[in-house]
């Protein structure tokens, strides 16, 4: 019987195959029907506005901040595929921004979500309680733990629970627990009133 002798593989001598590159993200394109910018803030800017008073309290960071949110919203136009409202898509960027801003600053202590230019025919001592609660309320938002201030702003702007859930990706009976607990310490905090 002849020896039996290595064979040679064709395939062993080959240099084994180069994983593939992962290609990077391709940076979203805008599309022809994607919403303008300009359009989203006009609707939307005041909204956005009180999203960020509800993160910092000191005007200039509250401004800057604005502006983070504003960019944040713009980069993520492209990407807003209309299975949420442009309302809802538009809070939940403006959270997911102010969360990543409170990650890299301190908070400042202050009281007023937003400037307001008071109605001249109004009563100035009605308009100094509505100011007074206003900013009452306010600060008690401030110190309410993030998860509850978080749902707490966007009812406070008219979203119903399913629309909060949306925006800020938790299930509906978390949205209801988390209002339910910042009713309580309000009303504490506030008094029955709130």
């Amino acid at each position: 019987m002849p020896a039996v002798s290595a064979v040679s593989n064709p395939a062993a001598n080959r240099p084994a195959p180069r994983p593939r590159p992962v290609p990077e993200p391709r940076p979203a394109v805008a599309r022809a029907d994607a919403p303008r910018i300009e359009d989203v803030l006009r609707e939307h800017g005041p909204m956005l506005a009180r999203i960020a008073g509800s993160y910092e309290a000191e005007p200039a960071r509250r401004d800057d901040l604005l502006q983070e949110i504003s960019l944040a919203v713009w980069k993520a136009l492209p990407a807003w595929r209309g299975d949420a409202s442009l309302r809802t898509f538009a809070a939940r960027v403006a959270h997911n921004r102010a969360l990543d801003h409170l990650a890299k600053e301190k908070r400042a202590q202050g009281d007023e979500l937003h400037d307001e230019h008071p109605d001249p025919v109004a009563n100035p001592f009605r308009h100094a309680e509505a100011h007074q609660q206003r900013s009452d309320l306010v600060a008690a938002v401030r110190r309410l733990p993030l998860g509850q201030r978080q749902v707490v702003v966007l009812a406070l702007e008219g979203f119903s629970q399913r629309e909060i859930a949306d925006s800020l990706g938790l299930e509906e009976n978390t949205v209801t627990q988390r209002l339910s607990r910042a009713r309580r310490q309000l009303n504490e905090w506030l008094g029955a009133g709130a």
